[in-house]
């Protein structure tokens, strides 16, 4: 496999695993275990029965918490470093047999783009838990489950389109991060000024 496409799956599984890390884990440990698609032999580790069961059965567990809410906001919590230890983890071992270097500048990107997937999801959850109804939570939680296994799909299928995809979803993110960073500097700017003497 070309660099492009080792980047290419590095950067899109690790994004994956910022939004859903077991979702991601069980998806590569299956594909290993079915040879849907060659794979380095550091993969071969999520092919283990252990891990695919483990994997599975705490994403049953965030499938339900995740429709709940503010119970999704405290699992989020939790896993503000599970996700970006998983991210880093999987990017590692998408390298395969590399020299330290490599490894840690892997597990930085890996940590780092999945760090900024899962603050992402993080922040959206907790915007929608303003909201009374349950409605939104269930919608996110789809669409988030479906974006995971999507983006996971094209990671091992195709690693160009999915860096290509990844990059985008990054850059959103990070023009997205920009506009409500400005906007919360505005309203934290109004509520210092001081209110208007009554005369």
């Amino acid at each position: 496999m070309d660099l492009v496409a080792l980047l290419g799956q590095a950067v899109a599984l690790a994004l994956a695993a910022g939004v859903n890390v077991y979702a991601t884990v069980a998806l590569i440990g299956l594909a290993v275990r079915f040879e849907w698609v060659a794979l380095p032999a550091e993969y071969h580790v999520f092919g283990s029965n252990v891990i695919i069961g483990a994997a599975i059965v705490l994403y049953l567990v965030e499938f339900v918490a995740d429709k709940v809410p503010w119970v999704d906001s405290l699992w989020d919590v939790v896993h503000t470093a599970v996700r970006p230890i998983g991210g880093a983890f999987i990017a590692v071992a998408t390298l395969g047999e590399a020299s330290p270097v490599a490894t840690v500048v892997a597990a930085l990107v890996g940590g780092a783009v999945a760090t900024s997937s899962h603050l992402t999801k993080a922040g959206t959850r907790a915007m929608a838990n303003t909201s009374p109804e349950p409605f939104s939570n269930w919608a996110l939680s789809l669409t988030e489950d479906a974006f995971v296994l999507g983006l996971g799909y094209l990671a091992l299928q195709y690693p160009v389109a999915a860096l290509i995809v990844a990059l985008a979803v990054l850059l959103g993110i990070l023009t997205f991060s920009v506009v409500l960073l400005r906007a919360a500097g505005r309203w934290l700017q109004r509520w210092r000024q001081p209110a208007p003497a009554l005369h």
